[in-house]
């Protein structure tokens, strides 16, 4: 199942001297190299794991090593599936440093995982966090039509390797919600290891026939299985003046729906605990809580991180209930920071799933999204694009496309580009939003950058890891409309695959483009790399369209004709956001293009399915 080298981080911590609080000993998960690391913070293992699934996993248990293991292994194995656009690095959390994206600063599992493990020592806690490739388990599970089955075949593995006969705690937050339901219609029973489910503000797609006899019956099969949702009344929320949730959707009525799913089976009481309403079952062992949100705000992830919502949906019904603080905060675990990143590899930042938790402080006019979401910063090291460009100068295609994955993965891209610009779309009785980068992916500074073009392959493996996906010949067409700057085609006739043809062509577009403003949506400096369906028609070919004309009209229209490893000085990669808006409901444009019914909104050629180019 591992395709990629797994990375065994053992953190190991110098206690004393630095007086960190130390979180205990557990068992090393089984396989993978093992290599000391010395942080100065906490005893603990850690590593990640690059799956044939597209889906990535980070494992933490606390450090112990050779006999230690098996004399006395793991009893639990949380897995925390990820909410939709965070990577785990940031699902994990660290200290806010200047300039650090915030969705390092909204979860802190990593964190509430290391409190777990100080108020309850002898259940020696591994966690495993599971990301989805493309950042969405929505999105993940749907385009597969195995999915749900993968899904619980990722379970068991994982419990075997990482706990063997440990008890299981599933749980997740957002679209992390669609891996527990995953695991629960993938068999006809629930698996026996598990013996808590905790949905955190992740119930949305709560279905009573699919899912509530099911739910009924593990809860009946043993007496100390536990089932927590944590909600809050979504139903009038509104980001940037418009509603998030639609009539039917949200946390609040899907806790609904359960409650009343569960009314044949079992009463449930309700109570007011602190702020929250709470409904209680089968003697405590189904336990509800849903914030009033009397001023309507998002608490999505606040319930999560600032409310210390992992720790108590662990605690409940245990000895350890209470005892480390409260549900509702202040945050019980800030001294389990870790004061960096963890070190696995940077990743975007979030884009709002079913239900988005932006910070308000970051929010931006309703021009543009929000600032630096979904890149890394650009570390302080970084070559300018000139000297990156001389560096590649010399490479063959191979290295030369590494090189600049590498390099715009690491952050180093203009600080331009960071700032998406909002674009309306429309088809029929469907209207739309999408954000997308100002202008053409660049590598460098904003004072030393270079458009850089790239094989399709390249551009999709970067969208992905942004959580991102590339427009199709429609959203060109509505960028176009939307511009504030407008260029006019240049073209070469010499080496116009050469590096010294990308320097060429960038010059002159800056020097078009002098007195105007850098980050203005900006059009016909290139042709744009498109998703369309003929990419499956000719799978090794790049379609490309675009290159407007100051008068509208494109040089190149929509076309095959290349070989997906041909790249010349024209071509261009302008990055869109996964998470866009139909009708004012949040949506994901990788499952509007493959839908019969929306399509039509991003796409004037039908769907597309699936809706990315071959990366591998």
């Amino acid at each position: 199942m591992v395709t990629s080298r797994t990375i065994l981080l053992a953190v190991l911590a110098a206690l004393v001297a630095t007086g960190a609080p130390q979180s205990g000993i557990a068992a090393e998960p089984k396989g993978g190299d093992s290599s000391a690391l010395a942080t100065g913070e906490f005893v603990e293992q850690q590593s990640y794991e690059s799956l044939d699934d597209k889906v990535r996993i980070h494992i933490n248990s606390p450090a112990a090593k050779g006999e230690a293991n098996a004399k006395n292994p793991p009893k639990r194995v949380m897995i925390y599936a990820l909410p939709n656009g965070n990577t785990i690095e940031q699902t994990l959390g660290c200290k806010m440093t200047q300039g650090l994206d915030w969705h390092y600063d909204i979860q802190h599992v990593a964190a509430q995982t290391r409190l777990l493990r100080e108020i309850n020592p002898a259940e020696r806690l591994v966690l495993v966090c599971a990301e989805a490739g493309g950042l969405s388990w929505p999105t993940w599970r749907g385009s597969r039509p195995d999915g749900n089955a993968r899904i619980g075949k990722f379970l068991e593995e994982w419990r075997t390797r990482f706990g063997a006969d440990a008890k299981v705690t599933l749980t997740g937050h957002s679209g992390g919600g669609s891996f527990i339901f995953g695991v629960i219609e993938a068999a006809e029973d629930i698996p026996a290891s598990i013996d808590r489910i905790a949905m955190l503000d992740a119930n949305y797609a709560f279905d009573g026939a699919k899912h509530a006899a099911k739910l009924v019956r593990w809860l009946d099969g043993d007496a100390s299985r536990r089932l927590i949702v944590l909600a809050y009344d979504d139903r009038n929320i509104e980001l940037n003046g418009k509603r998030v949730v639609g009539p039917d959707g949200g946390t609040f009525r899907a806790t609904q729906r359960m409650i009343e799913a569960f009314k044949p089976d079992f009463a449930m009481t309700e109570s007011q605990t602190g702020p929250f309403t709470e409904y209680s079952g089968l003697e405590g062992r189904v336990r509800f809580y849903v914030h009033p949100n009397p001023q309507n705000k998002i608490l999505h992830t606040t319930l999560v991180g600032d409310m210390n919502g992992l720790v108590h949906a662990q605690t409940l019904g245990t000895p350890q209930e209470g005892q480390w603080g409260k549900f509702g905060g202040p945050r019980a675990y800030e001294t389990w920071i870790r004061d960096q990143s963890e070190p696995g590899r940077p990743g975007p930042g979030a884009t709002p799933g079913e239900n988005p938790s932006p910070n308000p402080a970051r929010l931006s006019s309703p021009q543009t999204s929000l600032q630096g979401r979904g890149i890394p910063a650009r570390p302080a090291d970084a070559v300018r694009g000139r000297a990156f460009m001389q560096s590649i100068t010399n490479l063959n295609r191979q290295d030369r496309e590494a090189a600049i994955f590498k390099e715009i993965t690491a952050g180093n891209i203009p600080d331009f580009l960071r700032t998406f610009k909002q674009v309306p779309i429309a088809a029929d009785n469907l209207h739309g939003t999408i954000e997308v980068m100002p202008d053409y992916l660049a590598i460098g500074s904003d004072e030393d950058f270079i458009r850089i073009p790239m094989t399709p392959q390249t551009a999709q493996r970067i969208a992905e890891r942004f959580g991102c996906t590339l427009p199709t010949r429609k959203m060109v067409d509505a960028i176009d409309a939307a511009a504030d700057v407008r260029l006019a085609p240049q073209p070469l006739t010499e080496d116009r695959e050469s590096v010294a043809a990308f320097l060429l062509s960038n010059e002159k577009i800056e020097q078009q483009r002098t007195g105007k403003p850098l980050g203005a949506l900006t059009i016909g400096a290139k042709k744009d790399a498109v998703l369309s369906p003929r990419i499956f028609e000719r799978p090794d070919r790049v379609a490309i369209y675009g290159w407007r004309q100051l008068d509208g009209k494109p040089i190149q229209p929509l076309t095959t004709v290349h070989v997906n490893w041909y790249v010349d000085y024209s071509h261009g990669v302008r990055l869109v956001r996964d998470q866009m808006t139909i009708n004012d409901k949040p949506a994901s444009i990788a499952e509007v293009l493959q839908d019969p019914a929306r399509a039509v909104l991003l796409s004037d050629e039908g769907p597309i399915n699936p809706p990315r180019y071959p990366s591998d």
